[in-house]
């Protein structure tokens, strides 16, 4: 894919950042995530692709804009899947919380894998510990294998882990092994690109969060060079039977790895903080504008591209009205 997408591709995450920040602490999650589907919509509108949404807000019944297989962009360049979360972190952004990030994740048509609205157990690591991880394996063994990999004790290891009633056994499996923990509220993207950067101090995420938020998550690794696994949990039979209809996959208990989510080499992914994070720093609003702290990437040449922006807003803007 083009490179020159990748920035527009963020400058589309950073409209839908700037609206949601100004939701921060106000303890309105609808309103937060309204305003930022409502702004990256409209952001497509600009970009030179056919672009299908293959992951968004939903069904088309179920959501007004960035429902799974509307159209967006001129319709005239490549044809892309895409994958969005306009506000990942609703009532983290509510709360004035860590870790809110508006996300894309975009590759050529038939590269990414339609996730359904399901759960999907996890398991991820950054680069240095590639390859030492697997879904089937007890949480034991994958910290003994990480710590390992990354030269460290097993009690130097940090997992990340969604604060969730289902996570109560797990919880204790790691407390067991003797790793250290960090509990998260929302955010299993952010937490799932936390150990590929040495900075944020987690080592594994792992657990079961959202499908579609594991193939996004999946985009930007490839670039990172770390690794996720992945299978799809079915909370009813009706997820199960929608799951076969859709047809991606031969075995829908199969275990997904990187290029069953995402294939090939042209992935591209973006993100812009919203709230305070560990990878990000959340909007700021100055006297004329706001700052904004982006990450972009392509897995075709492996750039990672961390990018601050100073958006005036006493002059024309390409994203609406602020």
């Amino acid at each position: 894919m083009d490179r020159n997408l990748a920035l527009e591709f963020v400058r589309v995450t950073e409209a839908a950042a700037i609206s949601a920040a100004k939701y921060m602490g106000r303890g309105d999650e609808k309103a937060a995530d309204n305003a930022a589907v409502d702004l990256m919509r409209k952001s497509f509108n600009g970009l030179d692709i056919d672009g299908t949404i293959v992951i968004g807000e939903g069904e088309r019944d179920e959501a007004p804009m960035l429902y799974i297989g509307e159209k967006v962009g001129k319709g005239n360049g490549m044809k892309i899947d895409i994958a969005v979360d306009p506000l990942e972190g609703t009532t983290i952004t509510a709360k004035g919380g860590s870790n809110a990030i508006s996300v894309l994740a975009a590759a050529p048509k038939g590269n990414m894998l339609h996730a359904p609205d399901t759960y999907m157990d996890k398991i991820a690591v950054g680069p240095k510990a590639k390859g030492s991880i697997d879904l089937d394996a007890t949480p034991e063994e994958n910290i003994n294998a990480v710590a390992q990999k990354l030269g460290k004790d097993p009690s130097e290891i940090t997992v990340i882990i969604l604060e969730r009633d289902r996570h109560k056994k797990l919880i204790e499996d790691v407390r067991k092994a003797g790793a250290r923990i960090r509990l998260i509220g929302d955010g299993d993207i952010s937490g799932a690109l936390s150990p590929a950067f040495e900075e944020s101090g987690i080592d594994i995420l792992m657990g079961i969060g959202a499908a579609p938020e594991g193939v996004i998550a999946a985009a930007a690794l490839k670039t990172l060079g770390g690794e996720i696994q992945g299978r799809l949990k079915f909370r009813n039979d009706d997820e199960r039977k929608r799951a076969k209809e859709m047809g991606f996959l031969k075995d829908i208990d199969m275990k997904l790895k990187m290029n069953d989510m995402i294939k090939g080499d042209q992935a591209m992914f973006a993100a812009t903080g919203v709230t305070n994070g560990e990878i990000l720093k959340g909007v700021r609003f100055t006297s004329k504008g706001a700052v904004t702290n982006s990450l972009v990437m392509r897995s075709w040449s492996g750039t990672v591209r961390f990018i601050e922006a100073h958006h005036d807003f006493t002059r024309k803007s390409a994203y609406g009205d602020w």
